[in-house]
Order: structure tokens, then sequence, then C-alpha cells
């Protein structure tokens, strides 16, 4: 039987859990410049402050947003403007926005329901994709101590890279996401993630380490990662959706997916569950059974 006893979480999911369907499911991001420590909440008194903390973090809830912090990687002076990023991560027609606040209240100011639509023009257009490498340390030590190196490597040749706050899945540190794609990585480099930065700026999609897209939830990532190891596509060029739940004796059977080039082709993609021993899932966390999603089949259809 296989043992995680004095591993951290990042060792121990490398072991043999799959990163394919483990990206956050995220289709609006609210990134809020907070530079020095944080506390464990993204959203806390002690980061943001009581007067805007119970607020803000109703409104990102009731607008699906995920309210995230970041910060310049290594020691920056504190000016007092902040930038702000809001993001929209969609299967096609991405944007992100930039603008700059030097009162947290004005954050009220925004509506972020604007998040759903296409750009409001609230700030200036982001062209470049802006990099997102966790390193919430008091989240997950995962996080801090591979998130940082990477983030202060990449941030030498690009400057739209960023430390930011728990994106979901510390266990697959380090851990990356591009903006405004979605385009969610994990157990990376720095050379991959430059290599993910070039590929996205020419429309295309590198796949080392790649978890998925964020606009898609678990299934419909793995039917779409299943397709692009078959065939080259675009960021934009694939849409998934996820066929009704139907009747099954497989205890295993996960559903399906069906995938769309946007050249007419589609494939449809079926899923199972499979079982690993258990582990943590956080470092210092207790040990619990762990299941991941991997495709079973791919058919071409008509």
């Amino acid at each position: 039987m296989t043992t995680f006893e004095g591993l951290s979480c990042a060792a121990a999911a490398a072991v043999d859990e799959p990163l394919p369907g483990s990206a956050t499911h995220v289709t609006g991001w609210l990134c809020v410049e907070q530079p020095g420590a944080w506390g464990r909440d993204v959203i806390g008194d002690e980061v943001l402050g009581a007067a805007i903390t119970a607020e803000l973090a109703a409104r990102t809830k009731a607008a699906h947003v995920r309210p995230t912090l970041i910060r310049r990687p290594g020691r920056n002076e504190f000016t007092g403007a902040r930038t702000v990023l809001l993001a929209s991560s969609r299967a096609a027609g991405s944007w992100c926005e930039r603008l700059e606040i030097t009162d947290l209240r004005q954050l009220l100011d925004i509506d972020l329901h604007l998040l759903a639509g296409p750009p409001p023009g609230i700030g200036a257009p982001v062209a470049d994709p802006v990099v997102l490498v966790c390193a919430h340390g008091k989240r997950d030590q995962c996080c801090a101590l591979l998130g940082r190196p990477i983030a202060a490597t990449l941030a030498a040749d690009h400057p739209q890279v960023w430390e930011c706050s728990h994106t979901g899945g510390h266990r697959f540190a380090p851990a990356v996401v591009l903006l405004p794609s979605g385009l969610t990585y994990g157990r990376v480099d720095a050379a991959a993630i430059a290599e993910a930065i070039a590929a996205t700026r020419r429309g295309a999609v590198s796949l080392a380490g790649l978890r998925g897209r964020s606009c898609y939830k678990p299934l419909e990532q793995i039917a779409e990662l299943a397709v692009r190891e078959q065939l080259s596509a675009g960021v934009d060029d694939l849409v998934v959706c996820a066929e009704p739940e139907s009747v099954t004796t497989d205890p295993t059977a996960a559903g399906a997916a069906v995938v769309t080039h946007r050249d007419g082709r589609r494939w449809r993609v079926t899923a199972r569950t499979v079982a690993y021993p258990p582990r943590q899932a956080s470092c210092g966390a207790a040990a619990k059974p762990v299941t991941a999603l991997v495709p079973d089949a791919i058919q071409l259809l008509p």
C-alpha cells in the first residue's frame, strides 16, 4: 500500500493524481493588489479591513466572481495606488481590464455583474496574458515554497506576472492561471509557463502541465484536454458542452461531454471516476480518499 506520510501535499499528489480536470471553475475574476502579508482567507478583515469585507464578500458571491489578492513578486514599495484587474474567462470572448484605485472602498463602485458580459470599459484593456502564480503560504506552504521562485523568475521578462492568493488545488503547486483565458497549470517550472505565455500570445495552447480551462467544470475540462491531445487547436477553437446525465449501472461512469471545433468537427468524450490511495489534500491535514475523472473513450461524431 502506498504511504504518503511525511510528504508535502504537492509531493503526495504528484505520485499518481492526474492534473486534467482539476482547475477551479471560475468565469469572473476580481484581482486586487494587496502588498505585504495575507491572511488565510482571501477576503478577511485583517487584509481589506472590516469596512468593506462583508459587503465585498457578498457581492462577489452574488455575481459568481472569484476575489483574488495579487502583489508584485519581490519586495516593492507601496505607493498607495492599487492595481485592480477585472477578467472574464469564457470559451470565446474572454477579456481583461485594468484600473487603479486609491481607496479600497472604490471596489464597491464596480458592478461585478458586468463580468458576465462584454468588456464594460471600466478600465484599460489588457492585451498581454496576465500570469497569476499562487504564493499563498498561509493557505498552504507548497504554494509559497514552489510558487514564489517561479513568479520571481518570470517577472524579469513578463511585466504581467503577479503572485496571487489561493486559486484552488494547492496540492498541484506550483499553481498558475493565465488570464483572461482561464488556462490553469500545475506542477510546472518557469520555462513551462514561459512557453505557455508564448503559446497564448499566438492564440495557441501549451499542454505541458495543463489542468484545464476555468470556464469549464471538471468533466468538460478533461474532455477538452483529451481532444487537444489529438489535434492542434487554438485557445478559442473548441467549445465543450456536457451531456445530460444518463442512467447507468456502472459505478465508475462519470458522464460524457461533446467537444465542438469551430470548423464543425465534433467528438464525444466519456469519462470515468478512478480512486487513488488516500492522502492529504493540504499540508498538515488528515488523509482522505482521492478520486479523479479520466477520459474513457473519444468518439468522432458524424
